[in-house]
C-alpha cells in the first residue's frame, strides 16, 4: 500500500491556503454543474483547514479567556466566472487580506486546472461568545498575515 503525502487539511505556500476537493454528484444541480450554494461550503471547508494549519484551534479560542473568541461571517462577496462539474477536481485558494480591530478580509478563489471559477471576498467579524465585537489578539492577526 502507498501512503500519500497529501494532507487533509490542505497546505500554505507563500501566504496561500490550498485545499484540494473532488466535486460528487450531491455537489451537482440537475444539469450536472455545481449548484451555486455548494461553494459556499467549499469555501467554509477551506477556512476551517486554513485555520488548522495555522495552528490555530477554534474550539480553544472559544474556550479561552472570560469573554472567548469567535469568527462569523459578516459579508461576501461572490464572482461565478465559470461553473465546475462533477468529477472536477478544484482547488480552494484561501490568503488574509487584512487582520486587525475586530474583523479580517479573505479572498478565496475557486480553480480547476489554473482556470478561475469563483472569486470571493469574505468579511470575518471577531465576535466573543455572547455574539458581540471584540479585538483580535495581535499575536492571532500576525499569524494571519504570516508575520509570526
Amino acid at each position: 500500500m502507498t501512503s500519500l503525502s497529501i494532507s487533509l487539511s490542505g497546505e500554505i505556500t507563500d501566504g496561500v491556503h490550498s485545499l484540494t476537493q473532488r466535486v460528487y454528484y450531491e455537489d451537482t444541480d440537475f444539469s450536472g454543474a455545481v449548484y451555486h450554494a455548494r461553494y459556499l461550503h467549499f469555501m467554509e471547508r477551506a477556512r476551517t483547514d486554513y485555520l488548522r494549519c495555522l495552528g490555530v484551534e477554534q474550539s480553544a479560542l472559544f474556550e479561552s479567556s472570560d469573554e472567548g473568541l469567535a469568527f462569523m461571517v459578516h459579508r461576501m462577496e461572490i464572482d461565478f466566472k465559470a461553473p465546475a462539474r462533477m468529477d472536477d477536481v478544484i482547488t480552494v485558494r484561501t490568503r488574509t487580506e487584512k487582520a486587525g480591530g475586530a474583523k479580517m478580509v479573505l479572498q478565496q478563489e475557486i480553480v480547476r486546472d489554473d482556470r478561475l471559477l469563483i472569486a470571493a471576498k469574505v468579511v470575518i467579524a471577531v465576535v466573543n461568545r455572547y455574539g458581540r465585537p471584540r479585538r483580535l489578539p495581535e499575536s492571532l492577526a500576525a499569524q494571519f498575515l504570516g508575520e509570526s
